[in-house]
């Protein structure tokens, strides 16, 4: 099933129930980068065409299922300016994942700072492809990607930064926030690298946050580029910060993620 079809059965609906499909696996849970994607969308359908998606908050509580699961919506706030919503994901009467959007309109300011971190990513014809074999997470699959910033997964590679090239394989639709947080969390986590043989690691939080609007002319089909950079790890978690960039060098999008790792 497409990431898109996936999506399309979410409806404007406060609490629905949706059925989450096989083929996206993620170690033991679905893929934490489409239930983000499922939250987001849910949490759309009850923002304002006027207001614009400026931060977005996950909290991976549980490991999510394939099967059906209930989608609840909250509006906690809807002012002029800015409104926060909250969604949740919820199987077998357990939340197991927790969303948290704030949405704000533009407006005049005196404040100005837009000079933002200009990408210096690596041709992605100098990368090395994530293999398709099974040893790969299922959701994988369903991307391509060119590492051209640090190492590969369990290489015993010590940088702190990670990152190069991605895009959808089989989607080819304009780009949205659901695709671009499929895609964002389609990378392993910086800290993975640094093993030299495969352990479990998983995003706990993760937020996101967008400086501005989408381009609505870019495609899910684009190649996106994304560097990771650990900030501390240690203890079995690491914190780390990322960067998203369109292929153009535009940047579309701030990350942070606490991830745990059992290695």
């Amino acid at each position: 099933m497409l990431f898109s079809e996936i999506l399309t059965q979410i409806t404007p609906a406060a609490e629905q129930t949706i059925s989450l499909p096989e083929g996206w696996g993620q170690g033991r849970a679905l893929f934490g980068g489409l239930t983000a994607a499922i939250a987001w969308q849910h949490i759309h359908y009850g923002a304002s065409d006027e207001q614009d998606l400026r931060s977005f908050t996950v909290s991976f509580v549980a490991p999510v299922q394939p099967g059906q699961a209930i989608l609840r919506r909250r509006l906690l706030r809807e002012g002029k300016n800015v409104t926060q919503i909250a969604a949740e994901i919820i199987q077998g009467d357990n939340v197991v994942l927790s969303a948290f959007a704030s949405y704000g309109r533009t407006r005049e300011s005196a404040v100005t700072v837009t000079d933002t971190p200009v990408a210096h990513v690596p041709p992605r014809e100098q990368g090395l492809p994530f293999p398709k074999i099974a040893l790969m997470p299922e959701f994988t699959h369903h991307f391509d990607y060119a590492v051209t910033v640090g190492g590969l997964p369990f290489t015993g590679n010590k940088s702190r930064e990670f990152g190069g090239w991605m895009r959808f394989c089989t989607e080819s639709n304009p780009m949205n926030i659901g695709y671009l947080l499929g895609l964002v969390d389609a990378w392993p986590p910086a800290l993975l690298p640094h093993l030299s043989q495969p352990a479990p690691a998983s995003s706990l939080t993760w937020t996101i946050e967008f400086p501005e609007p989408l381009n609505p002319q870019r495609q899910s089909s684009d190649w996106w580029q994304y560097v990771a950079h650990i900030d501390y790890a240690a203890h079995g978690y690491g914190h780390t910060h990322a960067h998203i960039w369109d292929q153009a060098g535009e940047l579309v999008a701030i990350s942070r993620q606490t991830v745990t790792v059992f290695g």
